[in-house]
């Protein structure tokens, strides 16, 4: 394949980023490089280059290069970014014609690159181009990598229907359940707008599927401090979205992938034992806050089997995370004082306790109805079927979610 002098030449071979740039260093190395994959994105492209240009001219002046992947667009994305590089000298563009696919076209933007700190963004105008700086200032500030996330504070979605709110979270839950210790490092782990540094990653060898090049970072690298930022996710400005329901299929193939390697690097165990511990003396004490609720309203008050379980199971809830802030996760829940942040904690725990009880109760219901055990045995039998659910996903998702570092 013939590249124009104007043109970076496509890496190939392995998956790898080098500890050091392949290509002629420059006098001064270069601190940053922002890759922007595209495909079909002729209409946006020249504002996303002035807008991040002007951004990285702000904040590091003659310290990054801005790299435009294209993925040989049939509306000739990359010839459109060539002609800008006159203006723009940071500017390089790649033409990819042998390779498709997001996530490769990242990796080999990034073995291209020459900076100590690798980027992406999209090419879509959809990750605000101004978090850029938040996020660069906290790799600054020590972090390994540095995420955009819509689910901390500061994040969210401008106009996602039910359905793809949904999904997005449903991935994430099943993510925590299949690799609970790669996805469960951040809170936006789907996240396509992300800093590493080169360090991180250098010779770990990649093997993406799909879009989401985040999880092969936190999969394979040797990322130890990671900070996350909010930003709202932007509704396309121009072109169409090229979320399907494949990216979600392709998602969980590439947990799958993870997880059959069992490479997930070197990770640290968020909770240790002795809080473990302590959320399992929690639980214990809710054992007898939902029996005497349940007995209460059973016998004294009359109620039917199925609402004294769910009400019995909602003041054991309601016991548990009151005990579970205040001692097992209270120095997470001292570093964010105030109502609503305890209220936030306390909705998340409670939604996700909330699939539990009602497990729980049509466990109750089988148990007594179908094979006619006393109520009172059926209960505590629930109660145990369920634990595994409270115990694992609160573990890895309630109080993690609120322990951020935000920049």
């Amino acid at each position: 394949m013939i590249v124009p002098p104007s043109l970076l030449l496509p890496p190939s071979g392995e998956l790898k980023i080098p500890h050091a740039p392949e290509t002629e260093r420059p006098s001064k190395p270069i601190y940053f490089s922002l890759v922007v994959p595209t495909y079909n994105e002729g209409r946006n492209i020249e504002q996303v280059i002035r807008v991040l240009s002007g951004l990285l001219d702000y904040a590091l002046p003659n310290d990054y290069e801005l790299i435009i992947v294209d993925d040989d667009s049939p509306d000739r994305t990359w010839e459109i970014a060539q002609q800008m590089t006159g203006e723009y000298p940071n500017l390089r563009v790649m033409r990819r014609q042998d390779e498709r696919g997001l996530s490769t076209a990242v990796i080999r933007g990034w073995q291209a690159a020459q900076g100590q700190v690798l980027g992406v963004i999209d090419g879509d105008l959809q990750h605000p181009p101004e978090v850029l700086l938040k996020l660069v200032q906290a790799v600054k500030n020590g972090a390994d990598l540095a995420v955009g996330s819509r689910h901390v504070e500061g994040g969210g979605t401008s106009d996602w229907g039910f359905i793809r709110r949904t999904l997005s979270r449903g991935a994430q839950l099943l993510g925590l359940m299949i690799l609970p210790n790669v996805v469960g490092r951040v809170s936006d782990p789907m996240s396509g707008y992300f800093m590493v540094r080169r360090s991180a990653i250098a010779e770990c060898l990649m093997s993406p599927l799909g879009y989401k090049i985040l999880l092969e970072v936190l999969g394979r690298g040797r990322v130890d401090r990671v900070t996350e930022v909010g930003y709202v996710f932007q509704e396309r400005q121009e072109g169409e979205s090229k979320v399907t329901w494949r990216q979600y299929v392709e998602y969980l193939m590439h947990l799958g992938k993870l997880r059959s390697r069992g490479r997930i690097g070197r990770l640290r165990e968020k909770f240790q034992f002795g809080r473990f511990l302590r959320f399992g003396l929690v639980g214990f004490s809710g054992v007898f806050v939902d029996m005497a609720a349940f007995y209460l309203l059973r016998v004294h008050f009359g109620l039917g089997i199925a609402r004294s379980t769910i009400l019995s199971a909602e003041l054991a809830v309601v016991n548990n995370f009151l005990w579970n802030d205040l001692w097992t996760f209270g120095d997470i829940s001292r570093g964010q004082p105030g109502k609503r942040q305890r209220f936030k904690r306390f909705l998340k725990f409670n939604t996700i306790c909330l699939m539990g009880i009602i497990l729980q109760a049509l466990i109750v219901s089988l148990v007594h109805d179908v094979f006619g055990i006393n109520e009172f045995i059926a209960k505590p039998i629930a109660i145990v079927l369920v634990t595994f659910w409270n115990f694992w996903i609160n573990l890895k998702l309630s109080w993690r979610v609120t322990d951020v570092r935000r920049k």
